[in-house]
């Protein structure tokens, strides 16, 4: 009987058919979480290896059990995905493939102490890592209502923001500001309602107390100076702002010279998605949290 792992990987054929080149290569998880795409790569190409990279350590705990038939296969590491030079020095050679599925997965979701969700009451937390010492409740401690305006206008894409910005700093200034039903009620009360934009708002939290965002700009430059030429590059997006994101890095260069007497900068990546894949009506059946993943792919190029 398979142990229920708690967190069904999305696209995983669509990943596996760009992210695998060679039969025989090393492979980069980026964001191994609870071991699904690794497991799939490793059962379906029995002489590759595997590097995998996870902040969370409770993630890291599910992926050693569900990974351990595999051995040597199989080198885990608590890391952010945008160290992933400095833990491919260590480990040396080169990837053939790096795979990144970005956001939190169903197994950081459900849990009730990590404060992700805006639908169960818990501690204004929101860390990736588990074991982080600083959370939601103490970046919000500490932030200027402006900035916090300026991060719910940038990273939630909130209209509100200026209005919701005050209305947290009120709840924080008068001490109502330590669970997630707390911060739920001071968006209601500066009038946040629909489900998607609360959504919104504590996305836009997250990406902040996690630094996700420049974990992934460093993640992509990293990227492009590990893999070789005809090494692939993987990214699975759940919202629309780092799908953006990834989209503008694979972005060809635009021909002419930007500073007189340099030569034109060639072109980092080729794309092999001409648009994001979706998942099929099948899959988001069988797995609703599926429905928002866009899956984008590039190949170093060798002249860049």
């Amino acid at each position: 009987m398979n142990r229920p792992w708690g967190h069904e990987p999305v696209l995983i054929e669509e990943a596996l058919t760009f992210w695998v080149t060679d039969p025989k290569g090393l492979y980069v998880d980026g964001t191994v979480g609870a071991g699904g795409h690794a497991e799939a790569l490793l059962q379906r190409f029995p002489e590759t290896r595997l590097i995998g990279l996870d902040k969370d350590p409770a993630a890291l705990e599910t992926a050693r059990e569900r990974l351990g038939s595999f051995g040597s296969r199989a080198q885990l590491e608590h890391a952010d995905f945008g160290d992933m030079e400095n833990v491919l020095g260590r480990s040396g050679g080169a990837p053939a493939g790096i795979l990144l599925d970005l956001g939190i997965s169903s197994l950081q979701l459900d849990d009730p102490n990590r404060g992700f969700s805006y639908l169960v009451n818990a501690p204004l937390r929101m860390t990736l890592d588990r074991d982080a010492p600083l959370g939601a409740r103490e970046f919000l401690a500490a932030i200027e209502e402006g900035d916090l305006a300026e991060l719910l206008r940038d990273y939630g894409e909130l209209s509100k923001a200026n209005r919701l910005a005050r209305e947290i700093v009120t709840a924080r200034n008068a001490n109502r500001l330590d669970t997630t039903q707390h911060l739920v009620d001071a968006l209601r009360r500066a009038g946040l309602s629909h489900p998607r934009h609360l959504s919104q708002a504590f996305q836009a939290l997250r990406f902040a107390v996690n630094g996700e965002l420049t974990s992934l700009d460093k993640g992509l430059d990293a990227a492009a100076r590990v893999l070789p030429p005809s090494g692939r590059l993987v990214v699975i997006a759940f919202e629309s702002l780092t799908d953006r994101r990834v989209k503008q890095a694979f972005r060809p260069v635009r021909p002419g010279r930007p500073h007189p007497g340099l030569p034109d900068p060639h072109p980092v990546w080729r794309v092999l998605t001409s648009k994001a894949i979706r998942p099929s009506s099948f899959e988001t059946a069988r797995n609703p949290r599926a429905r928002s993943a866009r899956l984008r792919a590039a190949e170093r190029t060798s002249d860049a």
